[in-house]
């Protein structure tokens, strides 16, 4: 197979010659798969072809053991596995061989050999792989390419194994990596390639790493190596030191006390003088460091000899002096550029995570730099104190107590208004916007002793935001996250509000904004945002503002309207076309939850149902073969107003409907669309009936499938639940099929009891099996569920028992669903007092559950039910 013309051609700048090539490698791999995956690793190893070509080959061979799709991926796994032992041989004695050949052939080599390694080391196959990479690095002589491919295939294979449930290397195979890798980290290792391929290795060896760690002298020389590298003179070796640093801070917190003064001098060093990139992976350090420690304080469930060594705090004056020190290091136009990260950036978030973990110790730390900084107009660069200034005071906002923070921001805010208004800095008043949101998210709120805002400043702060909003797009976005914020904290007052006043002239500026012109990217992101805040202001309104929401409820239509043929071009037009949709529909959504709260308000969403939906299914139609998830959410929260009204929408709608649940490629979508199927069996009842067949079948044809994301199958289940509740005795031709679902997902269920990396799902699988039943027997009449459902009476008690059992996945939603189901089973069913009889866990279930209010009701009500249950 002459395969080196055909790989530089599907190369070629031509498109002709390059579209014909890679048509005949597509065929190639269907028709002759076993000749073509041997000849490119041929190709990959032989030396003397082109670099453009082996490199080509190594990536298809990688292509075809790999994919981002969970089910392509399963499918090219399933290809190797069942392929021929002979061929599959010669394709890793070739990868193998190429390990020591020149270019970066041997780095391509590298990552196919770790893709191979996860398909076979888990499956016991490939079983000399590990000796025969450990034997590349200790033969004589070597060369610089064979140990540092070798390096990058164990550092790339730990990485593809790590990401496995189990662990597939033995501990003398992890010694014997992790000895070669440390090795080859020293710093007297003559190459530095060498030395970055082996530091980067220990990063993703470090998963195995757990009993190394606990030797205190094989954990005390790793630390040792990893800390000489961050005084390489290689930045690269540096950079990835630092990483493996940030990568123990997180996996091997408890082992830092001996070694932490020593990084912090580290740190100063790198920090005051070295280049941004490693800079940035120092702070890193610290950053994980703090993430930590706030995770171990806030964490209940922790493990007991879990321990807050309280590094943050006790590095705290000396950690904050080098972060404000590091603030003034801003690029000229950074705040235009939304994903710019630099060493400024980097310290003011580090500082924030201080903040949070260190509280109100941090403040008298900061505001001395503050206080001298924010008000700096001498020389050109005074910009640069005066936004640092303002950075740091934004960055500690969130931690410290309110009452700390109070006076600070009472006395600091009139400033910064003025600072929004006035400074000649676009940078400046970009971070003031943003400090002024800040605060407004963590010290403005209703449940304040002394409220920040009131009617003696709030006339002037609306006054400043309405005026920053027309600045240039990047400061309009945060002034729209300052609104955002300000009305959340009105968000408990009821009949009026202090916002009620700037309702109509704060959403109006907020409709102007959304509608600016700016460039493409900047459009975006202004438009997510002044929505964002409109929505906002409109969840956090009074009653007395109604009059003004409806209002918006034809503006909003209008606005759908006009997006309908803005797609038309294709390509990035419709993909613009349905991001405004999205935002729109999303408006759409919040106005309608907002008037649906109250019966009065309700009238008004009435009043334009027709035209709602009537833009909402024009909406739909932009779009043939998917649905537009945004719009999907904006008919579930149609349902509720509407009520039993909605009927009339139904026949529109159901193809709609169909389609999203049958579209399970867009899983999110089809998640959503299960969920508007249960709030329009709640809202049209039996109506929903003429299309249940079509819709039953969907749903099961769903369950049934392993290409189906397994998220949306819970709430499949809880659908079932949904429609039955809605449909009464003729639910009754489903059962059968329903039934058989969810005995095989309660088995499921019990078998992921004890995979702790599981409980979240199976908790999600609970609630949706206990739904499902509860649906049965609350929608179907006492006889059906007698005829029905009794059979299955001692399964569910056992099931529940099941769940009580699982203390490490108890989760209070599906305790209290499964009391629901034990009330449900006591109170429909005949003669099941027997059962509950030899069922002692029952009553401490549910007392225990009685102690808890959220939950006393229901576990009480499900108590009297099983007495009356007892006595008959």
């Amino acid at each position: 197979m002459l395969l080196t013309p055909l790989l530089q051609a599907a190369q070629s700048p031509d498109a002709g010659v390059r579209t014909q090539a890679e048509q005949q490698l597509t065929q190639l791999q269907q028709t002759q798969p076993a000749e073509l995956l041997v000849a490119l690793s041929c190709e990959l190893c032989n030396g003397a072809k082109p670099l453009d070509a082996r490199r080509l080959a190594g990536l298809i061979l990688k292509n075809t053991l790999d994919a981002k799709e969970e089910s392509r991926k399963a499918a090219l796994v399933a290809q190797w596995v069942s392929a021929d032992a002979g061929m599959k041989k010669q394709v890793k004695a070739n990868l193998l061989a190429t390990l020591g050949t020149q270019g970066d052939a041997g780095h391509t080599a590298a990552l196919v050999i770790a893709k191979v390694a996860a398909i076979e080391l888990p499956r016991k196959e490939w079983p000399e792989l590990i000796a025969a990479l450990l034997s590349n690095i200790s033969a004589q002589p070597s060369t610089k390419e064979l140990r540092q491919s070798t390096l990058e295939t164990l550092g790339y294979t730990c990485e593809e194994l790590g990401n496995l449930e189990e662990d597939y290397l033995s501990q003398l195979e992890v010694n014997s990596i992790l000895t070669a890798v440390v090795q080859g980290m020293r710093k007297e290792e003559p190459e530095l390639d060498v030395r970055h391929a082996a530091t980067v290795a220990l990063q993703n060896a470090l998963t195995f790493a757990h009993n190394n760690f606990g030797n205190d002298g094989e954990r005390n020389y790793i630390m040792q190596i990893t800390c000489e590298g961050t005084l390489s003179e290689s930045a690269r070796i540096r950079q990835a030191s630092w990483e493996c640093l940030a990568c123990i801070a997180s996996g091997y917190y408890d082992k830092l006390p001996a070694y932490m003064t020593e990084i912090f001098t580290l740190t100063q060093r790198t920090v005051q003088g070295d280049e941004e990139e490693v800079v940035l992976q120092a702070l890193e350090f610290w950053c994980t460091v703090a993430e930590e420690e706030l995770d171990r304080d806030g964490d209940a469930s922790a493990e007991p000899d879990s321990v807050n060594h309280n590094f943050i705090k006790a590095a705290l004056p000396h950690l904050v002096s080098l972060l404000l020190e590091q603030l003034t290091k801003q690029e000229e136009g950074q705040e235009t550029d939304d994903g710019v990260w630099n060493v400024s950036m980097a310290s003011g978030t580090c500082l924030a995570l201080c903040a949070s973990v260190a509280e109100d110790a941090i403040v008298p730390l900061v505001m001395p730099y503050v206080t001298a900084n924010i008000q700096k107009a001498d020389g050109t660069d005074s910009w640069r104190a005066r936004e640092a200034a303002t950075f740091a005071f934004g960055s500690i906002l969130e931690g410290p107590s309110v009452e700390t923070l109070g006076q600070l921001v009472q006395s600091g805010l009139g400033f910064l208004l003025t600072a929004l208004k006035q400074d000649p800095n676009a940078h400046v008043k970009d971070t003031t916007a943003w400090t002024i949101g800040r605060i407004f998210e963590f010290v403005h709120g209703e449940d304040s002793a002394a409220p920040l805002l009131g009617p003696g400043n709030l006339p002037q702060v609306v006054e400043a935001l309405l005026l920053a909003i027309r600045d240039a797009p990047h400061i309009a976005e945060k002034v729209c996250y300052a609104i955002s914020q300000l009305a959340s904290g009105f968000y408990e007052q009821r009949g009026t509000s202090a916002m009620s006043p700037y309702f109509k002239d704060v959403v109006q500026a907020l409709l102007e904004t959304a509608s600016r012109p700016a460039d493409a990217a900047e459009q975006t992101r202004l438009q997510t945002q002044a929505f964002e805040a409109i929505n906002e202001v409109v969840r956090a309104s009074a009653a007395d503002t109604t009059p003004m929401i409806v209002q918006l409820i034809p503006l909003v239509v209008g606005k759908l309207g006009e997006t309908l043929h803005m797609g038309s071009g294709g390509g990035e037009a419709a993909e613009r076309q349905s991001e405004i949709q999205g935002l729109l529909c999303g408006m759409t959504q919040v106005i309608v939850q907002k008037l649906s709260d109250s019966e009065g308000a309700k009238a008004g969403v009435l009043q334009y149902a027709d035209n709602i939906m009537e833009a909402l299914m024009a909406v739909f139609a932009c779009r043939k073969s998917s649905v537009h998830e945004e719009a999907m959410l904006a008919v579930g929260a149609m349902t509720y107003a509407c009520g039993r009204q909605f009927s009339k929408y139904m026949e529109r709608f159901y193809p709609v409907l169909q389609t999203g649940l049958a579209h399970h490629q867009e899983w999110q979508v089809c998640q959503v669309t299960v969920g508007v199927l249960g709030d329009i069996c709640r809202a049209i009842e039996d109506g929903i009936y003429p299309y249940c067949n079509a819709i039953m079948q969907t749903l099961l044809t769903n369950l049934q499938s392993s290409e189906v994301h397994r998220n949306i199958k819970p709430q499949i289940l809880s659908a079932f639940g949904d429609i039955a509740l809605a449909i009464g005795d003729r639910y009754e031709k489903y059962l059968q099929h329903v039934i058989s679902m969810l005995q095989s997902a309660m088995q499921l269920s019990v078998q992921q009891q004890q995979q702790e990396d599981a409980a979240d799902y199976n908790n999600l699988l609970r609630h949706g099996i206990l739904e499902a039943w509860a649906g049965m027997f609350n929608g179907m009449s006492k006889e059906k569920a007698e005829a029905y459902l009794k059979p299955y009476a001692p399964a569910l008690l056992d099931f529940v028992e099941a769940i009580y059992a699982d203390k490490a996945g108890e989760d209070s939603g599906v305790w209290k669903a499964s009391a629901a189901l034990l009330g449900d089973v006591a109170s429909t069913l005949s003669a099941v007092g027997v059962l509950f009889q030899h069922k002692a866990y029952v009553q401490p279930f549910l007392q225990q559950l009685a102690q808890d209010s959220p939950t006393a009701d229901t576990a009480n009500w499900a108590s009297q039910m099983i007495q009356k249950a007892l006595r008959s």
